[in-house]
């Protein structure tokens, strides 16, 4: 059984209440582990021990905090395997998926983070005889990152790792049901020689712990990655306390593939971007849109590929889809899959619980799942499913297919399929998303801003973005 533990002022301690969740491996459906089940007084301690460690971090030289980031990323890489294994095993995605997405990315972004603020510069605007203006930028101080089940060191890391290079502390939640790998980073950062009380992990649920950290006067800034409906709550309440936000939340996203593409690669694309994670990355195109002269040709050729993908043991190395992240998440996606037959969907592929021998003969394994014949403005076309369901629809116009695109509530990633790159160009200009990709997807360079518009979040990440997020801006003037 894996015993979690909090990190709180350089330690792993217990909670302070004494009680302890169970965690589930969602390849088996058996308990494998026990997490904490912390509350406000956690979150408090939490708090005081950052707010202790702040002033001796916000002062240490940007290089110093640099290095000690780098370390952290090192580690990472040094301990890969385990990592790997224990993100596949708590998550339950593919083994092979984590090794070569997850756990890099994670030590990426602490590479990137703790390079990047020696990188980060200031301004000067000069009133010529007049005054000399520089604006600096100020660590916004104890910060709260809280971080979804999907991906969760990879994610999780993406917050951390800028708010301790530009001098903030910490205090994080990972999400209850994928606790693993933030309890190892824990440990990572006390071999890493990080100062007590610069991070801090807590961990539980998201009524207990995550509005804890919420709420606490002391935190100045959230980090959110999440579902739409949680994030709206959570502004609801860290608004009035005037909070800096940073919501990263739910996606619908749109593949627009047109005639003159690259049929081939934009099929085998999209089937990695339908169903990568089991369709468990808000990234993930749900909605392809298909220009009616080749309609046919790539839905043979997607329904062929997908007989490819193989439901198993996320250990297996042939396995390509693994376990679906809990219980209760299956049955939402299942019942999604049932509101596509009610609304007149037509199933090519998939639509059931898969039964997989073995260990796995309890977990929650579900065939990719494949509709057409569904009016772009059905509850499956304009929900967030998040799981591996996709549909297929045929368009004949540009100005069709960008209505269509832009008609949901969300406005995160979008995928442009064409050889024409006036229409690439134009198009992206008019989709209602934060992310444009072109021929490719989850192509991701860190420098980038990341976020989404509508319901799709508030902010970016990624990039000077973050840094900026985490930082207050300082104007001084000088009289000449």
């Amino acid at each position: 059984m894996l015993h979690i533990q909090n990190y709180v002022n350089g330690y792993l301690i217990p909670p302070q209440s004494g009680r302890y969740l169970d965690n589930m491996e969602p390849a088996t459906g058996q308990v494998y582990g026990q997490i904490p089940d912390s509350g406000p007084a956690d979150v408090a301690a939490a708090v005081a021990a950052a707010e202790a460690a702040l002033p001796a971090w916000r002062a240490l030289p940007a290089e110093e905090r640099g290095r000690l980031l780098v370390k952290i990323a090192d580690l990472i890489d040094a301990k890969l395997e385990r990592l790997a294994q224990a993100e596949s095993q708590d998550n339950g995605k593919p083994l092979s998926l984590a090794r070569v997405m997850d756990i890099p990315r994670a030590a990426s972004n602490f590479h990137f983070f703790g390079t990047a603020a020696e990188h980060f510069a200031t301004e000067a605007h000069l009133q010529e005889g007049i005054a000399l203006n520089y604006t600096v930028r100020h660590p916004i101080g104890v910060v709260g990152c809280i971080s979804p089940w999907n991906l969760p060191l990879y994610l999780f890391t993406w917050k951390i790792a800028p708010a301790l290079a530009v001098g903030c502390c910490v205090v994080a939640k990972p999400s209850e049901i994928t606790p693993a790998t933030a309890f190892m980073l824990s440990e990572l950062c006390i071999e890493a020689g990080l100062p007590p009380g610069v991070l801090n992990i807590i961990h539980g649920t998201g009524p207990s712990c995550g509005q804890a950290i919420v709420e606490h006067p002391g935190i100045k800034a959230i980090s959110f990655t999440g579902g739409t409906t949680t994030g709206r709550h959570l502004a609801r309440t860290a608004a009035p306390l005037f909070k800096k936000l940073s919501l990263e939340l739910g996606g619908k996203n749109p593949n627009l593939i047109f005639a003159d593409c690259d049929l081939a690669t934009a099929v085998a694309t999209s089937i990695r971007s339908s169903f990568a994670n089991q369709g468990q990355i808000c990234l993930c195109g749900s909605r392809i849109f298909i220009e009616r002269p080749v309609y046919e040709a790539f839905k043979a050729e997607f329904l062929r590929q997908l007989k490819a993908q193989v439901v198993g043991d996320p250990l297996e190395a042939a396995t390509t889809q693994g376990a679906l992240v809990s219980q209760a998440h299956l049955q939402k996606v299942l019942a999604y899959i049932k509101l596509a037959h009610e609304e007149g969907g037509r199933l090519l592929a998939g639509g059931r619980r898969v039964s997989v021998p073995g260990r796995c003969a309890d977990g929650y394994f579900l065939e990719p799942t494949v509709f057409e014949n569904l009016p772009p403005n059905c509850r499956t076309n304009q929900e967030e499913i998040f799981g591996p369901v996709v549909t297929l629809t045929p368009f004949d116009t540009e100005e069709e297919v960008l209505a269509w695109a832009n008609s949901t509530d969300y406005g995160l990633s979008a995928t442009i399929w064409t050889t024409n790159l006036t229409r690439a160009h134009r198009l992206a200009q008019s989709l209602h998303s934060g992310i444009v990709w072109v021929n490719t997807w989850l192509h991701r360079d860190l420098r980038t801003p990341f976020g989404g518009m509508k319901n799709s979040g508030v902010g970016r990440e990624g990039g000077l973005e973050a840094l900026r997020f985490f930082t207050e801006a300082q104007n001084v003037c000088v009289k000449l």
